[in-house]
């Protein structure tokens, strides 16, 4: 908000006066706007941890703020919704590397974490191994 008000001519002395009369009636809470920011950007564009702290830092929010905005998105939490995203987006099985490719891109430039990406990938095809291995066995023969 400061930058935005110095960007629009306001002096810094009466911007710190303003923000501080609005951080006290309880109208901005940078903690607060960092952690829904967070969640939104989760649940609504499938962003990973690395692409949402970069954004909160680029919108000026402090690295504590970003960190304890990110806290409950965990190595776990973090997998699940990138494997959510894959499944979403590639819901057949990857055929080949260039899909294999394709889905890395996808989680990377979604900011999920190289070894995440990898884990996510690797669990895709995981799962969607197995209709393709019983599709190709042959069938039992009588008792």
């Amino acid at each position: 908000m400061r930058a935005l008000l110095e960007r629009r001519g306001i002096e810094a002395d009466c911007a710190t006066d303003a923000l501080d009369q609005v951080a006290s009636s309880g109208y901005l809470d940078d903690a607060d706007y960092a952690h829904r920011f967070a969640e939104d950007r989760r649940r609504l564009d499938h962003w990973g941890r690395e692409r949402i702290a970069r954004e909160l830092r680029r919108r000026g929010v402090t690295d504590d703020l970003v960190d304890r905005a990110l806290e409950h998105h965990g190595a776990e939490n973090e997998l699940e919704a990138a494997c959510a995203l894959l499944e979403q987006r590639m819901p057949a099985a990857l055929d080949g590397d260039r899909a294999r490719n394709r889905a890395l891109g996808l989680l990377v430039r979604r900011g999920y974490e190289a070894d995440v990406a990898y884990a996510a990938v690797r669990r895709h095809e995981r799962e969607h191994e197995a209709p393709q291995v019983m599709r190709n066995r042959p069938l039992a023969s009588g008792p």
